[in-house]
């Protein structure tokens, strides 16, 4: 019983051989059209392809001219490749310390973290739930910083009213294999401003704002490489086609957890608002057993994840464990739970009845 497992959904092969047919590998018409099924998907503005979910973070953060001097506030429970994205931009990633109800990053934290050379804050949704949305979402706009969403676990999750990824300046979503659809690596990023989307463009396309014949084209603009395949984009095209059940099994597989865990002592399951729209990829659990129960639950064949490390306890981010008191005290408490969408309800039933077998015989 995996944590995740990703999947096929049967059209995949039908838009793979198109695409061969086609000859053409690269960036293209499939790519385009796989941009504006996930902008109409979140009904916002403007939707940009790049190659990963760290680089649509970066290019988010370049297209705010963010750079080298520059600081930008992210939580310390995210994967690193949060904080490398910002140091890709040669900013500094000023690392905060997070709310323990739902480890996304504290806002009172976040405040007292803000200096003359802060440019933008950068919240991440961990597991897909939006966590401390609202309050980051106020901080900036007292501060007049922009916010850059990191939604790669949250496509088409919805909060307070809107899905999330749209709430901020810019949106990034990632399709690594990890994630609710995948095009194997590759990312998004979603705006409502237009000149952003433009510079994102450039950016992920040698400086080309318009698709070139990589001869006598204008570069107008410093830019990189970071395009999305017609290949990759053709699997992506497939996967949307089947977000929906994916996420209607994930929401039920949720609602199970919160019911069969709800009076279990010894371990709490972060909450969701289900019934708004927040439909968490994962489930994300705290138990002060974790490893204990880990080490039970894969003996029966049920797998677990560990939490990310705190982004203050790796090399490149080094601080001491101090300066962040509940990252420090929760993240060794933190596991997702056996969250594959192709589990059924009785599978996760099962699981649940071993986590309290195990809590309860003490």
């Amino acid at each position: 019983m995996p944590w995740w497992q990703p999947a096929a959904c049967g059209g995949e092969r039908g838009n793979l051989e198109k695409v061969i047919a086609s000859a053409y590998f690269n960036e293209g018409e499939v790519t385009d059209e796989f941009e504006r099924r996930i902008a109409a998907r979140l009904g916002n503005g403007f939707t940009v392809a790049v190659s990963s979910g760290t680089s649509a973070l970066a290019c988010a953060l370049f297209s705010l001219k963010i750079g080298a001097g520059d600081e930008v506030l992210v939580p310390d429970v995210t994967f690193v490749a949060t904080a490398n994205a910002v140091t890709l931009t040669g900013a500094r990633p000023v690392i905060v310390d997070v709310d323990p109800a739902s480890l996304a990053m504290d806002p009172a934290a976040a405040k007292k973290a803000i200096t003359a050379r802060t440019k933008a804050i950068l919240p991440v949704h961990v597991s897909g739930r939006a966590g401390t949305l609202g309050e980051i979402l106020n901080l900036a706009r007292e501060k007049g910083l922009p916010v850059v969403e990191d939604a790669a676990e949250a496509l088409g999750v919805m909060a307070m009213g809107k899905p999330l990824g749209t709430h901020g300046e810019l949106g990034c979503f990632s399709f690594s294999p990890n994630k609710t659809i995948t095009t194997g690596q590759g990312g998004m990023v979603v705006t409502r401003r237009r000149e952003l989307a433009q510079r994102i463009r450039e950016l992920k396309d040698q400086g080309r704002a318009e698709r070139g014949t990589g001869g006598d084209d204008a570069h107008p603009a410093l830019g990189f490489n970071f395009k999305l395949t017609n290949l990759q984009a053709a699997v992506g095209l497939a996967q949307l086609q089947d977000l929906d059940r994916r996420m209607q099994r994930m929401k039920i597989i949720g609602e199970v957890y919160r019911r069969e865990l709800r009076d279990v002592p010894g371990i709490r399951v972060f909450p969701a608002d289900l019934v708004g729209g927040e439909i968490p990829q994962w489930t994300d659990v705290l138990t002060e057993r974790r490893d204990e129960l880990v080490q039970h639950l894969q003996q029966h064949g049920m797998q677990c994840r560990k939490f990310w490390h705190p982004l203050h306890t790796h090399l490149p981010y080094r601080h001491p464990d101090s300066e962040f008191p509940v990252s420090s005290r929760l993240v060794p408490q933190a596991l997702w739970l056996p969250s594959a969408f192709q589990m059924g309800e009785e599978e996760v039933r099962r699981v649940c009845s071993q986590i309290r077998r195990f809590l309860l015989k003490g």
